[in-house]
């Protein structure tokens, strides 16, 4: 006995013997850990889709959220986010990839799913979707430590921002001096083509003053119809084709029906009775607002100066167009659309205002950028200014531009942009596209609603 117990050959068997459970234990541990983390990123993976798809654009529970008047549970979007995730999670061909090399494909026969949970309810604009699930994994290895099952459990969330319901009222300006010629090409047409008119304030002028006569009858040699025979493109009649096709981009850009309601209004037909001309009523039925824009002209005047140029009050024509909106909404719902007032014009103003005019005054006559204040009060009722400057053209041969305008050309701009509300201005030069900048600044103003979670 005593030999037997002093003998030490053979203790790294019995030891390794001894060692074998703990050390298959921690191998089959890292095994079963490393399925059940693949397992996770999965389900995980699955989860995210679920919430995401649930509040997809096009979804049932989009389209519920939208026609419903209050804040609630969207049970047509749980039913489909929890169906989303049951069927993604079992689906055997959902493996993983890691640096190129295909992992092990965990057999849906070893996860028994205990538990999934959507949650989707609208707040406001905002679609919120929560979903939480828990599942057991069957062990392989860690069954030899007595560990069965290992259970995995997440969430997922996302949150959706609708678009807005929103009535858009297009203020145009069509006075006199949006007969400028559209771009320097065309006023380098302009003054050459007026070199020989009769009405010698008319010469060498880049204005097509649309004269008609208190009778009605139309001056056919005013340079209105010289721009017009000679294929000069004047500044109001970009506009006209801009607003006619920012009509067929809002039709494209709606997601649900009557999304968007349009209102056209210009500064007035004729001079002699300045007032806000309403081209086309607040409607969803876009193609009557279309169908509207051949009636934006430029406004006429009876002869060349009358009533000393005074035509372009945009004190007036903010305040009337206040008038016309109704009390702004949230834009959750068709019923309480937000109020947007788009404003297109070159920022010059020239009115009768003895009182209040920014800039020198000839007798009562003010020549000034736009009065901020009055842009001031239509945003204090909460309604939006998108504002598109359509660049006043420096005249350098013109006495009148020099004298009046040209002190104050650089602040033409920065007060357009003050008259905006926050990043709602564009500006566009003659050398480009109104019609484009039309459309980038209403899309700007939508703003296309964006997916996080």
């Amino acid at each position: 006995m005593k030999k037997l117990f002093a003998d030490r050959a053979g203790n790294f068997a019995i030891m390794g013997a001894i060692a074998i459970v703990p050390i298959l234990g921690c191998a089959g541990m890292a095994v079963d850990f490393s399925r059940a983390m693949d397992l996770k990123s999965r389900l995980q993976d699955a989860a995210d889709a679920a919430v995401l798809g649930s509040i997809a654009e096009k979804s049932a529970g989009v389209a519920q959220a939208v026609g419903m008047t209050t804040d609630g549970p969207l049970p047509l979007s749980e039913a489909e986010a929890e169906a989303f995730f049951k069927a993604r999670s079992a689906d055997k061909s959902s493996s993983l990839k890691e640096e190129g090399i295909e992992k092990e494909k965990i057999d849906t026969e070893d996860m028994k799913l205990q538990l999934v949970k959507a949650t989707v309810t609208k707040d406001g604009k905002n679609i919120k979707a929560n979903l939480t699930y828990q599942v057991t994994l069957k062990t392989s290895f860690l069954r030899i430590l007595g560990k069965e099952n290992i259970t995995i459990s997440g969430s997922a969330n996302a949150v959706y921002q609708t678009q807005s319901f929103m009535d858009f009222y297009m203020l145009l300006d069509n006075t006199p001096s949006m007969g400028v010629a559209a771009t320097p090409a065309d006023v380098d047409k302009m003054i050459a083509a007026t070199k020989n008119v009769a009405d010698s304030g008319s010469r060498n002028c880049a204005f097509a003053c649309h004269i008609v006569a208190e009778n009605g009858t139309i001056n056919t040699n005013s340079n209105y119809f010289v721009a017009k025979t000679n294929g000069i493109a004047i500044r109001i009649d970009v506009v006209a084709k801009a607003v006619k096709a920012l009509t067929e981009e809002a039709g494209l850009q709606q997601s649900y029906a009557n999304q968007f309601r349009m209102a056209a209004y210009t500064f007035g037909e004729k001079a002699q009775d300045v007032k806000l001309l309403k081209v086309a009523e607040l409607t969803a039925d876009l193609s009557k607002v279309k169908a509207g824009t051949q009636d934006i002209k430029l406004m006429s005047i009876p002869y060349q100066g009358y009533n000393n140029d005074q035509q372009t009050s945009f004190d007036s024509a903010l305040t009337k167009i206040n008038a016309e909106i109704s009390t702004p909404g949230d834009g959750t719902t068709s019923a309480k659309p937000e109020k947007v007032v788009f404003f297109v014009s070159d920022g010059v103003g020239d009115s009768n205002k003895p009182k209040g005019c920014t800039k020198q005054l000839t007798g009562t006559r003010c020549q000034e950028p736009i009065d901020t204040a009055y842009c001031k009060v239509l945003k204090d009722r909460q309604i939006k200014i998108a504002v598109l400057y359509t660049t006043y053209l420096p005249l350098p041969n013109n006495s009148w531009y020099n004298s009046w305008i040209k002190p104050f050309q650089t602040e033409i701009g920065a007060r357009m942009q003050d008259c905006a509300s926050p990043g709602f201005y564009f500006e566009v030069s003659p050398t480009q596209g109104i019609e484009a900048a039309m459309k980038a600044l209403f899309n700007k103003v939508i703003r296309t609603p964006r997916l996080t979670s």
